[in-house]
Order: structure tokens, then sequence, then C-alpha cells
């Protein structure tokens, strides 16, 4: 037991001090995604403590932060606009479509983790997880340029800027350079408590947590605990039209936030050489969605730059993650006025550095060492991450090497042609035969010219779906037709079934009784390793 425990909490130290430094940064991007969507912050803050919480104890990526994101936020400012348009002004009823929309993406994800579609993210390419990452770094960058503008939308100048850029920069400093001088500190809550003593004890004008709610139209950060919303039930009508506005709408979101989570829990799989359970994530996620518009949350997702502050700060367990929603929490109820008082180019210049840590500056080192279509699918990607959101850059970046991948095996297929003493002609097929391969298969016959007896050999070939299917009932029917005898043989298994299946009239021409052991051995893979193991070196 003592063991158990000792194993539990060895990082216990690590994980509070990252934890509470990623509660401090979490203040101003819950209140900023908030602004963002057109709700008051607390309904941003609500949704990081509550899914920060829940996904940190039931997600399936330890160390992994989530909260309010502007991902989803953008996408919910349409959302909660057309709902109020459904009152008076006066009802608000765009933030309880909001909420109802977050309970039905909430479902939706929770749906994804149960048909275990969490797996699939498998299939998403190096080249778009970098470019993910790199266009995830700009976006960053940019959200944290309006920092840098009063609350008429004008750039700072003079004093004002100039205070800025060095308090930012003070942060970066710190940031870089007391982790060579010890690593027992967790350099970005250093920096934070540093540079909010010189502005505090300065009084220095600058711009802090405080004023920016204020600029935005907020109240304050002071509040209660979260309420449970009965007014959906009173303002949101259970009826089709209400499903026909809020479906649409709850589907981007539930992809956007799956998608984001997933990616950004293989990022932590590959920073803490780990590796995270993706259902069980979707599921943690699509649960706090919908306890969150239960209970008066924006909804959210993973959030890869409060991730990356808590690897780097040292945050390895769950233990992180709640530590920060519960001091978010605190910070609501108890610590308000403090938390106002903190400066944003602390924060600015903390997100700087996870904007440095985050981009892969080693894509520009192998851009010329790797394939061009690997690089035109890593730069669109940061691109289309940076022009549009997350979900399009990244299924425009799967889409684009899917294609790829799909004309590259088309191009792979060979047909070696010979003769039997008998007079046969034989087609040895190589190479995977499907939708892409289709027309370089079929100009490899000469059905004319082809003698009576023809026989076509997939031993090295696969027939992977439905065209690849038509293309040889279409080929045997022409053969017939010219009155040829044609057979095929070293058929896997399930192509034969396949092909039987299609057409009873396969078993006509398709050779079972095959003498062959190379056949047996790719047939049986477990005949293989046997042969193999018995084989002296």
């Amino acid at each position: 037991m003592t063991e158990f425990i000792r194993k539990r909490t060895a990082n216990a130290k690590d994980d509070i001090l990252s934890g509470i430094t990623v509660a401090l940064a979490l203040v101003p991007e819950a209140v900023a995604f908030a602004f963002v969507a057109g709700v008051d912050p607390l309904v941003g803050l609500y949704a990081a403590f509550m899914i920060g919480l829940i996904t940190s104890i039931f997600g399936g990526r330890p160390g992994m932060i989530s909260g309010a994101t502007g991902a989803l936020a953008v996408v919910m400012v349409s959302l909660v606009a057309k709902g109020n348009t459904f009152g008076a002004e006066s009802e608000n009823l765009g933030l309880y479509y909001l909420f109802a929309t977050v309970i039905l993406m909430g479902i939706i994800q929770m749906l994804a983790g149960f048909l275990k579609l969490g797996k699939f993210v498998r299939l998403i390419p190096h080249p778009v997880m970098m470019g993910f990452v790199n266009g995830l770094a700009i976006v960053i960058c940019l959200s944290q340029l309006g920092m840098f503008k009063n609350a008429s939308g004008a750039w700072f100048t003079g004093t004002q800027l100039y205070t800025m850029l060095g308090l930012v920069a003070l942060t970066m400093l710190i940031m870089f350079g007391l982790p060579k001088l010890t690593k027992k500190l967790p350099e970005a809550l250093i920096a934070i408590l540093v540079v909010s003593a010189i502005v505090i004890f300065g009084k220095l004008d600058v711009a802090t947590v405080g004023s920016f709610i204020q600029d935005g139209g907020g109240k304050g950060l002071q509040g209660g605990l979260p309420q449970f919303q009965t007014a959906i039930f009173n303002k949101v009508p259970l009826n089709w039209e209400t499903l026909r506005f809020i479906g649409p709408y709850a589907l981007i979101l539930a992809a956007i936030g799956l998608i984001e989570s997933l990616m950004t829990l293989n990022l932590v799989d590959e920073l803490t050489e780990t590796r995270g359970n993706t259902n069980r994530e979707c599921l943690a996620q699509g649960g706090a969605n919908i306890i969150t518009g239960f209970f008066g949350g924006m909804g959210g997702c993973a959030m890869i730059g409060q991730s990356l502050i808590n690897i780097k700060s040292g945050g390895r367990t769950r233990l992180s993650g709640i530590v920060a929603a519960v001091l978010l929490l605190i910070f609501i109820l108890f610590a308000s006025k403090y938390i106002e008082q903190i400066p944003i180019a602390a924060l600015v210049g903390v997100m700087f550095m996870v904007v440095i840590g985050t981009f892969a500056w080693s894509s520009f080192r192998i851009l010329n060492k790797i394939p061009f279509s690997d690089v035109i699918v890593l730069v669109s990607v940061s691109a289309l991450t940076v022009i549009f959101d997350l979900a399009i850059a990244v299924l425009a970046g799967i889409i684009i090497s899917a294609l790829v991948f799909s004309w590259e095996n088309a191009k792979r297929i060979r047909a070696r042609k010979r003769m039997k003493e008998d007079g046969t002609k034989v087609y040895e097929i190589w190479g995977p035969l499907f939708f892409g391969s289709i027309i370089a298969f079929n100009e490899k016959f000469d059905v004319k010219n082809d003698p009576d007896k023809v026989e076509i050999d997939f031993i090295e070939s696969r027939v992977s779906d439905h065209s690849a299917l038509e293309a040889i009932f279409n080929l045997v029917n022409k053969y017939k037709a010219e009155g040829k005898t044609i057979k095929l043989k070293h058929l896997s298994p399930d192509c034969k079934i396949l092909l039987y299946k299609a057409n009873p009239k396969f078993r006509e021409v398709i050779i079972e009784d095959i003498d062959d052991p190379r056949y047996h051995l790719a047939e049986n893979p477990e005949a293989f390793t046997k042969a193999l193991s018995e084989y002296k070196f």
C-alpha cells in the first residue's frame, strides 16, 4: 500500500505547481473566448472549471488540460446571434440555445466514444500533425497580438507599448533562463509572480486581467458556484425545429472538439513518451460537455497551449489538471480581486513561450528531405488552420494525404507475362488492386490477341474493394465473350468470398485446389511463422 501511494505521489509537487500556473493562465483565455462567443465571462470560466475537472478525473490522457477554446468559440458566435433573434433582446435566448447545443454536442461525442471512433486518430499522417502544430502555434501567437490594443481597438503606442513589450520580454527571459539555473521551480509561475510584483509594487499603469474583463464589457470574475440551468427547458422548445437549428452546430462543435482533443492527446503522448486512451477521452469530453451545458458553461475541449504549459511545467498526472480546475473555481469564488491584478503582459509572455515551444522548427530542416507531396500537406494544413479552423485543416490534410497515397499505390500495379508449355498465357499480377489502379490493371491485358487459355495469378496482389471486383468481373466476361477460357488463382480467402457473393459464376473460373507452398504460407501467417522458426539459418 505504501509503495502504491509513493508511486501516485512521486510527482505531486510538480503537478501542484504546474496546476497553479495553468489556473492563472486559464483565466484570461476563458474570458477572452467567452467574449469571442458573445457570452458573459463567467460562462467561459465555468466551462473551463467543469470541463477541466471532469476530463482530468475521467479522461484518457493524464496531464492534458481541457477548457473553453477559441476553435469552438468562433463557431458559437453565429449560434448565439441567431438564437437571440428567436425572442426579445432581453430574453437572451441565444445563451440558452448555446447550452442546449453543448448538451447535444456532448451526446455526439459520447456516441463516438461508445463506437470506439477515437482510434481513427491514428490515421492522421505525420505531416498533418506537424502542420496542425505549426498552424496552431501561429494562431496562438496572432491571438496574443490583440492584447497590444486598447479598448477602442487602437494599437498601443509610446510608453504604453514599450512598457508592455518590456514586461513581455522579462516574462520570456525568466522562463528561458530559470530552467538553466534550476529545474525545481516552475518557470511560468515564477515569471507571472515576478512580473505581477513589479507591476503592483511599482504601480505601473498597464492592462491587467481585471481591466481586460471590464474593457470587454464584463463585470468581473466574482461569482458563485455553477447553477443548474432549469431555464433551458422553459426557453428552448424541445421540438423538431430546435433540433434542425442546433443539430448542425452541435455536429460541427463535436467534430472540432474531438479532433482538437485527440490531436492534442497525440502530441502529449509524444512529449511524455506514454500513450493515452482515445476512446476514454471521447467519453470524458462528451460527458463533460453534457454536464457543462446543464450548469451554464459554453462547452470546450482540450487546450493545446495550456496542455503544453502543464507538461513543460512538470505536470504529468491527473492531479495537475484537478488542481488547475479547483484553483480556477477558488479564484472565481474567493480570489478574484487578486487574479484581476495580474498584468496581461505576464500571461502574453507565457503564451509566446508556448508558441516557441509548440512550433515544429524541425519542419524547416526537413522540407527538402521529404516527398514534395508531404511538403504540400504540411504547408496546407498550417495555412488552413490559420485561415479557417482546425477541423477544416485536418480534414483537408487527411484528404490530400489519402489521394496522394492512392495515386502512388495505383502506379504500383504490375503484370508479368509468361507462357506455359500447354500454351496457356499467365498474367502474374503484382500490387494492390483497388479503385485507383483499375485503369492500369485493364491496360495489362490483350483480350483479342491472347491465346484460348488465360490464367491470372494474384499471389502478389490484393483485391481491395468493389471497384476491383467489378474490374475482374468485366475482364472475365470479355474473355468469355471471345470464346476463351480464363482462370483465376491464388486469390486470398476473403477475396474469394467477396467474388462468390458478387456472382456465383466465379466458382467456374477460380482455381481452389492449388499445390503451391508460397500461397499456403501467404494465406496462413501461423504456418509461415512455424516454417520460419523451423528453418536453420
